[in-house]
């Protein structure tokens, strides 16, 4: 089907005068007028363009399972939602697990662990899960209402492992090759200081940039996690690379790159967010089937 020139007429306008995403916005409260939901066509939506903020916890609802297709469901579901929330919440009272001065970041942790059947006895000191603190924490910064938030942190997480896994080891390998590809004396130099084994890949791969990025630059990489490429994460730290080369070439220590690479700069997160997209859509390309 051939292009319409208008239609081009019009976001090349739009994206002059600054509405780039009038149209991308258009076309998502089209889909989701859809009952029952399209998720494929919402998982490429996704993957393709930015997601409105107004619409952002939706989407992300529906593509997590924490909310079904059928539109027509999501108040009932929703109800169940706050309710299991709130059984959850009141068991762990019970039991002492929290109690009124508990970070809400623990409580989630609580319960997510009650839940998946691995709740420590009391008199048991295990370190926390920092893994899962720090996606709270920046999900926190994200969504507003406590039950919501608790709902994305636990379908997030378990969706991440499920789907990703099996992946998560070959990450780091993955950077190295596209690192050769873009700049290949920035990887001999990180490699010849022995800094290359030490990158932060926990807080890059594991953590999925949580407590990395701030919070609106992150929410751009967790769209393209939740709709179903963990691959963003390898481009999003070699753009860090890229973006800080002067600054890693001339380090010589490799505590040193580490110590940096964990605390970058925050202002200049949007652009990297947006060159880490481009590297992506360059190598592995847009989704192929239309929205």
């Amino acid at each position: 089907m051939a292009d319409d020139p208008q239609r081009n007429f019009r976001s090349a306008y739009y994206e002059k005068v600054g509405f780039r995403g009038v149209e991308e916005k258009k076309s998502l409260e089209i889909l989701l007028k859809d009952n029952p939901l399209d998720l494929e066509k919402l998982s490429t939506f996704s993957q393709r363009f930015p997601l409105p903020s107004m619409y952002r916890i939706h989407v992300w609802k529906v593509l997590l399972g924490i909310l079904p297709p059928h539109s027509d469901s999501h108040s009932l579901v929703g109800g169940y939602r706050k309710e299991q929330y709130q059984d959850i919440v009141e068991a762990l009272e019970v039991m002492r697990y929290i109690n009124s001065s508990t970070p809400s970041t623990h409580i989630y942790l609580r319960m997510f662990q009650l839940e998946s059947q691995v709740l420590p006895r009391c008199s048991e000191t295990l370190p926390p899960n920092e893994d899962f603190l720090a996606i709270s924490r920046a999900m926190e910064e994200i969504v507003d209402d406590s039950i919501d938030c608790y709902w994305l942190i636990k379908c997030f997480i378990n969706q991440f492992h499920i789907k990703f896994g099996d992946s998560l080891p070959h990450l780091p390998k993955s950077l190295e090759h596209y690192l050769s590809q873009e700049e290949p004396r920035l990887l001999n130099h990180l490699r010849s200081i022995g800094a290359l084994p030490q990158l932060p890949y926990s807080l890059w791969f594991k953590r999925c940039f949580a407590g990395c990025l701030p919070e609106s630059s992150l929410q751009r990489v967790w769209d393209k996690v939740i709709s179903g490429s963990c691959k963003i994460l390898v481009f999003v730290a070699l753009e860090i690379l890229l973006s800080y080369k002067i600054i890693l070439t001339g380090n010589t220590r490799p505590e040193g790159v580490v110590k940096f690479l964990c605390n970058i700069p925050q202002e200049n997160t949007d652009a990297i967010v947006t060159k880490a997209i481009d590297l992506w859509q360059k190598y592995c390309g847009n989704p192929n089937h239309a929205v």
